[in-house]
């Protein structure tokens, strides 16, 4: 039964990065044509509806009781501005470069455990971290000549989605997970609804349709990255997250045309070693 679990746990890991990948491209498509406000509206609003279908009728109105209401505001808020980063850098960088400085989060959730919470960082938390950031100079290889302001973007993204990653292990101690994903996506949505007026092209038909897909894969690639936590251990279906990189550098080849750079393939190895390296050395310490 063990053995199934595991299983189980890395086809969902498997599916979610399939599913991610398919809304971080979806998201570059459109953002050439639509502003970043709405194409976030839209995708919040579907993934909020979504995952109401879900746990609302296990929990009911329950589900919103919390006294943290302030660290939900301020997770919100920050997840939003790396939202808007991830989908500017989108627009000015390929989507497999994007990913690939997308996976140094977890090293700077790391970073704000410990300067923030004070989680004990050891040296084998601090290597991890400079050697994933050496990862990410590597994929973009900024410079006075090929210095992209995407980076810039990016980056963003990757250190406010750790901030929010190093929140939401603190209120995992009080909140439900249910209970973090109904206020994140609520939340979102009112805020993603306050930048509609600064910008709203109505979509076509096919876009709109698009826009459906992103929000419904963004919702079911959380479920199954949730499910796949819980079913397995984290050193079981932690590696498979990396396949986010595989799928977004094919998709980058055939819509795009994008093919991979040698900056990109060593960096890229670099950040995911880096990654796996911290992702092993947690697990020991917790089997320890």
């Amino acid at each position: 039964m063990a053995s199934r679990s595991v299983v189980s746990g890395i086809l969902f890991m498997i599916g979610c990065t399939i599913m991610f990948a398919i809304g971080s491209a979806v998201s570059k498509w459109q953002v050439a044509t639509y502003p970043v406000g709405e194409i976030l509206f839209v995708r919040v609003l579907v993934s909020l509806v979504t995952v109401s279908i879900i746990i609302l009728p296990k929990t009911g109105l329950e589900v919103f009781r919390t006294r943290r209401l302030r660290d939900h505001v301020t997770r919100s808020v920050t997840q939003a501005a790396a939202q808007t980063c991830i989908m500017i850098a989108l627009s000015l960088m390929p989507l497999a470069s994007v990913i690939a400085v997308n996976f140094s989060a977890p090293l700077f959730a790391t970073l704000f455990s410990a300067l923030i919470f004070k989680e004990t960082a050891g040296r084998a938390r601090w290597a991890a971290l400079v050697a994933g950031f050496a990862g990410v100079l590597i994929v973009t290889h900024p410079g006075a000549e090929t210095f992209q302001i995407g980076f810039l973007f990016a980056i963003g993204n990757a250190v406010l989605y750790g901030l929010v990653t190093a929140g939401v292990r603190s209120m995992t101690r009080t909140e439900s997970p249910a209970t973090l994903t109904m206020w994140q996506m609520v939340m979102l949505t009112v805020i993603f609804t306050a930048a509609l007026p600064f910008g709203f092209v109505m979509p076509t038909v096919w876009d709109g349709v698009l826009m459906l897909v992103n929000g419904v894969s963004n919702a079911i690639g959380q479920y199954w990255w949730t499910k796949a936590l819980h079913l397995a251990p984290a050193g079981a279906v932690g590696p498979f997250y990396y396949l986010s990189l595989v799928w977004a550098m094919g998709i980058g080849f055939l819509v795009w045309g994008d093919v991979p750079t040698v900056h990109l393939l060593i960096g890229s190895a670099v950040v995911v070693a880096s990654g796996l390296a911290l992702l092993w050395h947690e697990t020991g310490r917790k089997k320890g």
